[in-house]
């Protein structure tokens, strides 16, 4: 499980008068659910949204160690726990939302839509990436879980990121030193990135519109788009677990439209889990884990989750319908 545990030096050590000044704002008891793609879970004990880079820097650079740190990007892809996520968490907004053209490439801030890139590198004539447009979330998030999509990902197209780590201090590591894989990154501990550049192939603007109109057509069709979900649910098995992908696996073992409590696995695309209006980060993630049983009982493949579940765990869900 992903718990992230509450430590002994945690609690209402935290006050806001404990804390270092920031110029963005720092919230503390302040809900994080419906914030959410999933719009469910609990609150962050303080929740910081820094003005800028050099007001993170500050602020993580006079920030106890002890205290636990949490990047949370636009939420698209993560169950937040009804227990509600201890420490700090850090929310990008404004400040780190700029988008420039830099001779074959992209530079932009974490905040920035993976969509809102792609569409300006398209108005740029820039080739390669169109596939951010399949992507819901952030490109902070989308380098901290290398995400793909349409036969590419980020690792394929970053040339450096620049983050502040746990001790404030501004670090641009190259895209070898981020240690990528399958949806997954390896970025120091707590540390957020701040800002990236993506490198494009020059070409023609209305071709890359093009394949991003058809990425959107793609994913309407075959998505639950409009519904309230987290993304695709399970990374897809590796060639040795198995040549189907987790989608058709979750299908084999029955598990289309399952339901536990207010959480569904959706008719339309079976990796991706809803919340139909009711549900709790319990029934969500104890809907997932009743599908990764079955599938394993089913197939003997061990779905493994690309959504990331954070926080405290709260009240368990009921029992599957």
């Amino acid at each position: 499980m992903n718990a992230f545990p509450r430590p002994a030096a945690v609690g209402l050590a935290t006050s806001l008068g404990a804390m270092p000044a920031v110029r963005g704002r720092l919230d503390q008891n302040a809900p994080l659910g419906a914030q959410s793609w999933f719009g469910v879970g609990g609150a962050a004990e303080l929740l910081l949204r820094p003005a800028d880079a050099e007001d993170l820097s500050a602020f993580l650079g006079a920030l106890p160690p002890e205290l636990p740190v949490l990047t949370v990007g636009k939420a698209s892809n993560l169950i937040i726990r009804d227990g509600g996520i201890p420490g700090v968490v850090i929310k990008l907004a404004r400040g780190f939302s700029d988008i420039a053209v830099d001779g074959d490439g992209i530079v932009c801030g974490a905040a920035c839509l993976d969509r809102t890139v792609a569409e300006h590198a398209a108005a740029a004539g820039l080739r390669g990436l169109e596939f951010l447009a399949g992507i819901p979330g952030s490109i902070g998030g989308a380098v901290a879980m290398n995400a793909g999509a349409y036969g590419a990902e980020i690792t394929d197209v970053l040339d450096w990121a620049e983050i502040v780590n746990r001790n404030g201090q501004f670090l641009r590591l190259p895209v070898e030193a981020l240690g990528f894989g399958y949806r997954r990154s390896s970025l120091p501990k707590s540390a957020v990135v701040v800002r990236v550049r993506l490198r494009g192939i020059p070409g023609d603007a209305a071709a890359a519109r093009a394949r991003i109109a058809e990425i959107k057509a793609a994913r309407e069709a075959s998505q639950p788009v409009r519904a309230r979900t987290g993304g695709s649910t399970f990374r897809n098995p590796s060639e040795k677990e198995s040549n189907s992908k987790a989608w058709q696996l979750i299908d084999a073992a029955g598990c289309r439209g399952l339901r536990l409590g207010g959480a569904q696995v959706s008719e339309k695309h079976c990796n991706f889990l809803l919340n139909t209006g009711d549900a709790t980060a319990a029934e969500i993630e104890g809907l997932g884990e009743l599908v990764r049983r079955r599938v394993r009982e089913q197939s003997g493949v061990d779905l493994h989750w690309e959504i990331k579940r954070l926080g405290l765990p709260g009240v368990t869900g009921s029992e599957a319908a």
